[in-house]
């Protein structure tokens, strides 16, 4: 979205917004609650921010390098830089037809990222933050391939669940984290594992062939060297993050930070930097950067990309990320990423000893489920990008469900029956009846033209406009501090306002003849709050805004295909003047039938979903059976142990009473036998 002028860039004196949304992975399609967790919410922030008129630049890419690319492109026969190609091209499709707004939408395997990310290492390097460490890993000797395995690249019987199928990095079946081989003992005799298990019988995934142990190095990031700049940095940012994202940074701060391996033994990847001076371009010449590292300083290669597009010697994209003074940065993930975007890439930028715009503001969302189920693209369960598009229904309506589900502090749920009501109740019967009856009633009565208000302020009409202001400074509040479903909501509110001012003044051709002052009065003011309606709501649904401001009369600049959208401190109510034509009514939205429900059901994953669904009512059962059995077990051993005390006191007392009888009583003298 670069203007005409050129790209976005920072401006002195002003408000500068920079917004970053998680970087995708392409290996898979993205499904809803990969699209909810990171992009359309960073979308709508974006909007909004463009429509307060800050200058605004949203960033976002998909995240190409690592194993995970490598081992998909082998199974679809196809080189890492093809798959690549392929998947992107298809995200860039889902977010487009979503009508994401990015500024620039790139890659990660470009020269420039290859740049910044060496710049960044080089820098790392030469401040001590790097270490080198001798492990020990395993190595294909097959002739063909001669080359250290990546985990991901090994294969064999999990040591824990004894699953056949398990990879060197995790096995799938028991979900354990595991070593490609059996670990070394060191010298206190204990294993120096990262995993709790290890890979029976290993196997090479490209040949089959058994790997050797072999020693190899490896570079580590000193997070433990990092721990004081990370914590005083997060001790002065993390006020207005949420509770879990505050959460699990702080477990990686309490738990001790470690040297964190960056480095990986694989060809797609940003290769390590040559002429270093103590580091062995020998040894590093068949290495690659871990994705890990490199994925977040993708943000700034990308934003190069854009702002210096074609000049690989180009500095705009320091205007701003080099710029904190000057640079509010924003950033959107799911719970998964935070580690990363919390102590990692802050800690790489510290390191760097440089002066890095650095996050003020992160926005995280917890995981969206599908029907009481988990989405799965391999099982079919569940709705995808590309899924949404075939049902027919509008962008928007999809971007309205979903934000209004937003999983901001607990996980939420995609429901179908709740998507056709959010539809059939929230949009027809609110949004949509409020601008048909005013547009319409405009178009037949008034010559569909804007009516005068009076000169002489009808007091019960002002006191809407108070309702509409306070609900105004609620969103504005709201989505600035992105939260995201209360802004929608208060939407929503404002738009009931609306559908009460009208049943409240009764509009009706009996208005219109017995006080047609009022009446015009009351289509003017609805006018105009259509005109704000469409202004808080185009960063939720941009599209729907479109619609308003044509049948109110807006209509595009020559050569642009979007009306302007303003989001005001205070409503006014006078954007639209008396006598300026109104456009043609458009429906909003259509009635989705009842039909739908069982049908969308079982196209996305019906039968399997009823299937996984009885697997974990089996596991919840089975669970539930243990909790009883280790309570019954427990009020055994209680009983048990109850009854022990009462026996132990009987012979207690038994013996007492015993010794008792022995005693002679007082003054008696005891016979002595004769002798």
């Amino acid at each position: 979205m670069a203007s005409k002028n050129g790209p976005v860039l920072p401006q002195e004196g002003k408000e500068n917004i920079l917004i970053t949304s998680a970087l995708p992975y392409v290996n898979n399609v993205p499904h809803l609650g990969n699209i909810i967790g990171s992009v359309l919410s960073a979308d709508v922030f974006a909007r909004f921010c463009r429509a307060r008129g800050l200058p605004t630049l949203y960033i976002c890419g998909s995240d190409e390098y690592g194993t995970a690319t490598e081992t998909k492109a082998l199974s679809e026969g196809l080189d890492p830089a093809t798959l690549c190609a392929k998947y992107h091209a298809l995200h860039k499709d889902v977010y487009d037809w979503f009508r994401i707004s990015f500024d620039k939408f790139g890659r990660t395997p470009t020269d420039e990222h290859t740049g910044i990310t060496q710049e960044i290492f080089a820098q790392l390097w030469k401040n001590g933050f790097i270490e080198e460490r001798e492990t020990t890993q395993a190595f294909c000797a097959v002739p063909e391939h001669n080359t250290f395995l990546a985990d991901r690249y090994v294969e064999g019987e999990c040591s824990i669940c004894h699953d056949l199928g398990a990879r060197g990095d995790q096995c799938d079946a028991c979900g354990n984290l595991l070593d490609p081989m059996q670990p070394d003992k060191n010298a206190a005799g204990e294993d120096e594992s990262k995993g709790t298990g290890w890979l029976i019988n290993p196997r090479c995934k490209l040949d089959g062939s058994t790997p050797e142990r072999r020693k190899t190095k490896h570079l580590y990031i000193r997070l433990d060297e990092l721990n004081k700049e990370i914590t005083a940095w997060l001790d002065k940012v993390e006020n207005g993050w949420s509770a879990n994202c505050v959460a699990i940074t702080r477990s990686w701060i309490n738990n001790g930070l470690k040297p964190r391996g960056i480095t990986r033994d694989l060809k797609w990847g940003v290769p390590i930097p040559k002429g270093l001076e103590g580091l062995s371009d020998e040894e590093y010449a068949n290495k690659v950067f871990y994705v890990w590292f490199d994925a977040c300083i993708g943000y700034a290669s990308i934003t190069k990309c854009y702002t210096d597009e074609g000049n690989l010697e180009g500095r705009n994209w320091e205007k701003w990320w080099k710029n904190p003074d000057n640079v509010t940065l924003y950033q959107f993930m799911g719970k998964d990423n935070v580690p990363f975007h919390t102590i990692i890439f802050p800690g790489t930028q510290l390191g760097t000893k440089e002066k890095w715009t650095q996050v003020n503001h992160l926005s995280t969302t917890e995981y969206l489920n599908y029907e009481g189920g988990k989405f799965s693209k391999s099982k079919g369960v569940g709705v995808f990008g590309n899924n949404a598009r075939d049902t027919g229904i509008d962008p928007d309506v999809w971007r309205y469900y979903l934000l209004s589900r937003r999983p901001e502090s607990g996980d939420s749920e995609f429901k179908w029956e709740e998507f056709i009501d959010s539809n059939n109740n929230d949009l027809l019967k609110n949004l949509g009846n409020l601008c048909q009856r005013v547009v319409k009633f405009c178009q037949a009565k008034l010559d569909a033209k804007v009516p005068a208000y009076p000169s002489t302020p009808i007091e019960s009409l002002e006191e809407y406009k108070k309702e509409i202001n306070q609900l105004l400074k609620e969103y504005n509040e709201q989505v600035k501090g992105t939260k995201l479903r209360a802004g929608l909501a208060t939407v929503l509110s404002i738009s009931a306002v609306g559908n009460k001012l009208l049943q409240d003044n009764k509009l009706s051709n009996q208005l219109l003849t017995e006080e047609p002052e009022r009446c015009n009065a009351v289509i003017n003011l609805a006018l105009n709050l259509l005109h704000l309606i469409a202004g808080v709501l185009s960063p939720y649904m941009p599209g729907t805004a479109q619609s308003i401001l044509r049948q109110i009369g807006l209509k595009a600049a020559e050569g642009e295909s979007d009306i302007p959208v303003v989001i005001p401190d205070t409503w006014t109510a006078d954007a639209l003047k008396a006598g300026e034509p109104i456009g043609t009514p458009e429906l909003l939205f259509s009635q989705i039938p009842a039909a739908k429900l069982e049908e969308w059901r079982e196209a996305y994953g019906g039968e399997e979903l009823r299937k996984q669904k009885a697997i974990e009512a089996e596991k919840a059962a089975a669970k539930k059976l243990q909790r009883e059995k280790e309570k019954e077990k427990k009020k055994a051993k209680k009983e048990k142990e109850r009854l022990a005390k009462e026996e132990a006191a009987k012979e207690a007392a038994a013996a007492a009473a015993a010794a008792g009888e022995a005693q002679p009583a007082a003054g008696e003298t005891k016979e002595l036998p004769l002798r």
